[in-house]
């Protein structure tokens, strides 16, 4: 039988294509700055989302934290949502690590944050407080795409404020195929942009840092401090310049099933699924606490593997095909009609 994971984009495998490019890459060591993979995937990156430089690090985790630890310095603050990952699922690292404090805000339906509420949160000039220096933004968010209007006006409100601004685009990339404009086109409004290579996107490892020279050769020491510098890593870069090069419009497909899934799900009255939710590769779905684990080990014992925190997730990805959709909604339909 074969698995349909859909607990996350995480659980992709390399294609045979990505690991003979893998196997055939051209390395040095790049904690000198010698890897050509390396250089040639950053510079790629940093084109492609119009910044001036780009730092390839291990994880979306070190890559944030690095952003908030070159932008911030200790004693002082970033704003971000709520149910943001900086804040919420990368182990507080920022404040572990970098003595940065965090001040989270409840995240509006469609992931933003009210720049109202951001505007009462930032701190006067007083020693009593922590100093708000950084605004952090994610997208896409549980899925969601931020409304590009609503980035312009973000990016406004931080220049106005005085506030760095730092996006957390672990799934950028969807966002910008399903609002089908260039990547470019979301990242001019951050000073500093995060990308995942080993999401949507198949890599097995990585993702990029971009910003402008300057940040970037902060951000290299503290990703050397951090434990993030690594030797003949074009092995890797090579994967992640593939996946930014031949699997990215392809994103557009797992949004597709995505939508064909909720569609069947939504028709089991012992689900809900809020459609106009469902904006990239991520479904969330309402049903009764007392089902959920029993309905994840049924789903497992047949090959089909979701997960969730309170809500059931699915995500579609690049090891999702056509034919694991009608498979999926008919499981779930079986385990409903027994229940």
């Amino acid at each position: 039988m074969k698995v349909i994971d859909l607990r996350s984009d995480t659980v992709t495998r390399p294609t045979r294509q990505m690991r003979d490019v893998m196997a055939a890459a051209e390395v040095g060591d790049d904690v000198y700055g010698e890897d050509p993979t390396v250089n040639h995937l950053q510079q790629f990156t940093a084109n492609l989302t119009g910044k001036e430089a780009g730092l390839f690090v291990p994880s979306g985790t070190m890559s944030n934290l690095i952003a908030l630890l070159s932008h911030c310095q200790r004693g002082e603050e970033y704003i971000v949502g709520q149910q943001a990952h900086t804040y919420k699922y990368e182990g507080g690292g920022a404040a572990v690590l970098g003595s940065i404090q965090p001040q989270p805000l409840d995240l509006a339906a469609d992931g933003t944050l009210d720049l109202l509420q951001v505007k009462a949160a930032i701190k006067p000039d007083d020693c009593h407080f922590a100093r708000t220096r950084l605004l952090c933004l994610e997208n896409t968010q549980g899925g969601k795409v931020l409304p590009l209007d609503y980035q312009a006006e973000a990016a406004r409100f931080a220049r106005d404020n005085g506030l760095s601004l730092h996006l957390d685009g672990a799934r950028v990339c969807n966002a910008a195929v399903a609002q089908q404009v260039p990547l470019l086109q979301i990242c001019q409004y951050y000073e500093t942009v995060s990308i995942c290579l080993s999401k949507g996107l198949g890599a097995p490892v990585g993702s990029v840092l971009v910003g402008s020279h300057e940040f970037i050769s902060r951000a290299r020491r503290w990703r050397k401090m951090c434990g993030g510098g690594m030797r003949q890593a074009g092995i890797l870069a090579a994967a992640g310049l593939l996946a930014l090069q031949n699997q990215f419009e392809r994103l557009a497909e797992d949004h597709a099933r995505a939508r064909q899934l909720a569609e069947g799900l939504q028709q089991i009255d012992a689900l809900s699924i809020d459609l106009q939710q469902v904006q990239s590769n991520m479904i969330f779905i309402d049903c009764a606490l007392e089902i959920q684990q029993p309905l994840i080990e049924s789903l497992r014992q047949q090959g089909i593997l979701i997960g969730g925190y309170g809500q059931l997730r699915l995500v579609t990805h690049l090891d999702i095909d056509d034919a694991a959709i009608p498979r999926v909604v008919s499981v779930f339909k079986d385990f409903f009609i027994r229940c």
